[in-house]
């Protein structure tokens, strides 16, 4: 049974930041690639940041530059950061973890990340 369980979240103004964190027990983090999803009620989840195999990272247009994507393969911990947060950047976080296109994606439980104005 995979486990990812995520931490970290809450609530806080616009400008503000927050840390997600995800440990990864199961998931050794040069086979799986890790990444964060974004979903709103009512819309699909969304691709927010990943960081594969070969230690790159990548980000949606919308994040990139304030956010942050790490993992501490000693804690098998995932992690993003996330500054200058506005209002759009509510929502469900999902830590997620694949050995590439078409393999099993698994999910963490998800937290709530809620930015007010």
């Amino acid at each position: 049974q995979s486990q990812l369980a995520q931490s970290g979240g809450g609530s806080v103004q616009a400008g503000g930041s927050l840390t997600l964190s995800c440990a990864a027990s199961e998931f050794t983090s040069s086979i799986y690639n890790m990444g964060w999803f974004r979903q709103v009620p009512g819309k699909q989840r969304t691709w927010v940041s990943s960081i594969w195999t070969d230690g790159n990272t990548g980000y949606s247009d919308s994040v990139k530059g304030r956010f942050t994507v790490s993992k501490d393969n000693a804690k098998k911990t995932l992690y993003l950061q996330m500054s200058s947060l506005k209002p759009e950047d509510t929502g469900m976080y999902y830590c997620a973890a694949d050995r590439g296109p078409g393999t099993t994606r698994y999910w963490g439980q998800g937290t709530q990340v809620t930015v007010s104005s």
